[in-house]
């Protein structure tokens, strides 16, 4: 086969988005005949020995794998992290995996968030869903200790400051009764260290917000900025994909079908079809 751009053979070989890949590059976690890749080489896997973390590069024609996972709190949103108790792999029965074993999620939701998180072997659809080019968004529930007031729900709604620049929320309202009851229905345990309203989330106030960003720790940061920290953060809908009724540490099959409409763009209904 002709040469490729590394980016391009590790996500099609189902081990990170193409953005991930360059970053497992620049790690120097990528080798090519046994010298450490930049960014930006070539190579033919057909002829030279292309390897991650010392391990070969799979099959680049293994079937696509996409899963919807409900991730607890305290569970790691990674594949590979040393310190971690458990981390979403975890949590895939052993038949939802393809042949190689190969996952691994579309971005990130932090060690204390939990929700849905998306996991795949498909390095074009997981750009499709990151890439800020494409505008898809996603919805979280977030529990307060109380409502906000009018000053802060307004700062909110028009941005906040962040190091990265204007911090921005696409919507913003309170969660309907039957949304709360929905939700209230599927968490695990609370986050240790979320504070004592956590430990019981019907008597937190909860809201639903919306981000086309994907900054780290973005929306904690900015309801911290009006003064009303985050106690529950779970993630409810990426794309069109919605968290339903999966309980906190359950996984589904996404099919093909399911999985290429998440990825279309922005979703405007998000008030008509909570």
């Amino acid at each position: 086969m002709p040469e490729e751009r590394l980016q391009k053979l590790l996500a099609g070989a189902g081990l990170a988005s193409r953005r991930g890949a360059e970053s497992l590059i620049r790690a120097g976690r990528v080798t090519v005949d046994g010298r450490v890749a930049t960014v930006g080489e070539s190579a033919d896997p057909a002829v030279q020995a292309v390897a991650v973390d010392g391990r070969p590069l799979g099959p680049l024609d293994e079937p696509r794998r996409y899963l919807a996972l409900h991730k607890p709190a305290g569970v790691t949103a990674t594949v590979r992290d040393r310190h971690a108790l458990r981390t979403v792999l975890d949590l895939v029965p052993p038949d939802l995996l393809p042949g190689t074993g190969r996952l691994y999620p579309v971005g990130r939701l932090d060690l204390d968030s939990e929700g849905l998180l998306l996991l795949t072997n498909d390095g074009e659809w997981a750009d499709r869903l990151l890439h800020p080019r494409y505008g898809v968004e996603r919805e979280y529930a977030v529990g307060l200790d109380r409502p906000l007031d009018a000053a802060q729900a307004d700062t909110l709604l028009r941005g906040i400051e962040l190091e990265e620049g204007l911090a921005r929320l696409g919507l913003l309202r309170p969660a309907t009764a039957t949304e709360t009851q929905r939700l209230l229905r599927l968490l695990g345990p609370a986050p240790a260290g979320a504070g004592p309203g956590a430990a019981r989330p019907d008597r937190l106030t909860w809201y639903r917000a919306t981000l086309a960003q994907g900054w780290k720790r973005q929306l904690r940061r900015m309801f911290t900025g009006v003064g009303a920290p985050v106690r529950r953060l779970v993630r409810v809908r990426v794309g069109t994909l919605r968290l339903e009724d999966l309980a906190s540490g359950e996984v589904r099959l996404l099919p093909a079908r399911e999985a290429r409409r998440a990825a279309r763009g922005p979703v405007r209904d998000a008030i008509l079809h909570p």
